[in-house]
């Protein structure tokens, strides 16, 4: 289905790559919010998967309506940063300078490292693919701030050490 615009030009809906595209995007982006929610509320990784789907996937604030994630993307990295936490975390510490683990930087940002280092470990998705949607989930969250950089840098180190036949 295409529309018209008032010049008379024909404007096409966006493909169903581009869908799909904007549909895993969305889902890291929830994931690195549930993370954070969870970490913040206790809240169990069940509870967090219904609020997410029932209440932000689609939804709707201030006149803006958010993009629908992709649900096995979404739960997949919620369930793979839970189940490897242990090991994402020993990876991101090891890429952090000595002085500052994981316990000690941003909360958000560990909530973006872990999501990112459970599909680093746990997907088949190219680790630069990865690497470029994290980064970009990062000047979301921080648009001022250098920490692109630093999630740029850090993720590097964890995607050579978690996929070094990549590089």
């Amino acid at each position: 289905m295409t529309d018209t615009n008032s010049t008379g030009d024909s404007a096409k809906k966006p493909s169903k790559a581009t869908d799909k595209h904007q549909m895993r995007s969305a889902a890291r982006l929830y994931a690195v919010q549930a993370l954070f929610q969870m970490e913040h509320s206790n809240l169990s990784f069940d509870r967090v998967i219904v609020e997410f789907e029932d209440h932000r996937f689609g939804a709707e604030y201030d006149g803006d309506e958010m993009v629908e994630g992709d649900p096995k993307l979404f739960r997949a990295l919620i369930k793979d940063a839970v189940n490897n936490q242990a090991k994402v975390d020993q990876m991101t510490d090891r890429a952090l300078v000595a002085k500052w683990p994981i316990d000690r930087i941003d909360p958000t940002l560990r909530a973006l490292f872990r999501a990112a280092g459970a599909e680093l470990v746990e997907s088949k998705t190219p680790p630069k693919v990865i690497i470029v949607e994290f980064v970009d989930i990062a000047r979301a969250f921080f648009p001022e701030g250098k920490e692109a950089k630093f999630v740029n840098a850090v993720l590097d180190h964890m995607a050579r050490e978690a996929r070094p036949e990549a590089f």
